[in-house]
């Protein structure tokens, strides 16, 4: 008996040896030896690196709440209320997921993995996070050429919006609060995605003393905090989409908005949440897009 159980040790060596470990971001630890070619993505970020990584034809089924790129909307749609049977049908190799998906969800998840699909729950918070994710996407498509293509073009691409802030004087650099939920009059932690758009575009984060709440990248303010520093407040920026469904009247009519230096001067702006909160390639968009409403007569 004690030799069958070292041959099997052996053998069990020997078939991971050449298997490659990964962890996601919920701490689950596992080994995979190939590539995964029926891919379920779950969140409207991984499918657009996926397509990015050209691994659209490994991609079998996406959320129903897709928008970019076009093509992914061709694909299957699946949800978190649709039963196991669905998935199972599908035959998926990996599911791809957010953590609070992991979360909200874990008897699906459960069921899945007892059915032997792999399911990962990854979603990074800063920018350093987003290049080891997308590194961890080109390693389960077998696309690892491809996420350090991303990776280099977008630091490159960096090289340029660092270049034009420095030549933009610190006093020229406009103080912004980026709110990110209007009802719990939110901002975005410092570090986070968003704020680091926000900077790289020429804006000063005003609500540098915010504190992140769930581990996410949400942080509270309350408008207390935000009127104190009201008179710093040369743009007020919000994000809009299925995170933050706001109006600007909504923001210029709110309660003692009118001592808001930004809304006394009409400085207030929304911009999609899809260019400054999803961990793409778009985030460049976003620091074009948000660098021309806080410096709208240079380019510097």
């Amino acid at each position: 008996m004690r030799t069958l159980y070292t041959l099997f040790l052996i053998f069990l060596l020997c078939t991971t040896a050449h298997a490659e470990q990964m962890h996601d971001d919920v701490g689950t630890t596992f080994f995979f030896e190939k590539p995964y070619t029926r891919i379920i993505s779950l969140y409207a970020a991984h499918t657009e690196n996926l397509f990015n990584l050209k691994a659209d034809d490994q991609i079998i089924g996406v959320s129903k709440t897709e928008d970019y790129p076009s093509h992914a909307l061709e694909k299957p749609t699946f949800g978190t209320r649709d039963g196991v049977e669905k998935f199972l049908a599908a035959k998926p190799d990996l599911i791809l997921i957010r953590p609070m998906q992991r979360r909200g969800y874990p008897k699906l998840w459960a069921a899945l993995e007892r059915n032997g699909i792999r399911v990962l729950a990854l979603q990074p918070n800063t920018i350093d996070d987003m290049y080891g994710y997308w590194r961890k996407l080109g390693r389960l498509t077998g696309r690892e050429m491809e996420s350090e293509r991303m990776v280099e073009e977008f630091k490159e691409r960096l090289v340029f919006c660092r270049q034009r802030l420095e030549r933009l004087p610190k006093q020229e650099r406009p103080g912004v609060f980026f709110e990110s939920i209007h009802r719990k009059l939110s901002t975005f932690s410092p570090g986070s995605m968003p704020i680091f758009v926000m900077e790289m575009a020429g804006g000063r984060n005003v609500a540098a003393d915010a504190r992140p709440r769930h581990d996410t990248n949400i942080a509270s303010y309350g408008l207390e905090r935000l009127l104190s520093k009201s008179a710093q407040i040369d743009v007020y920026l919000a994000q809009y989409g299925p995170m933050n469904k706001i109006e600007i009247k909504r923001i210029m009519n709110g309660p003692a908005a009118s001592r808001i230096k930004a809304v006394r001067d009409r400085n207030v702006f929304l911009v999609d949440e899809h260019i400054v909160a999803r961990p793409t390639m778009r985030l460049l968009t976003g620091i074009e897009v948000i660098h021309r409403l806080l410096h709208p007569t240079g380019n510097h």
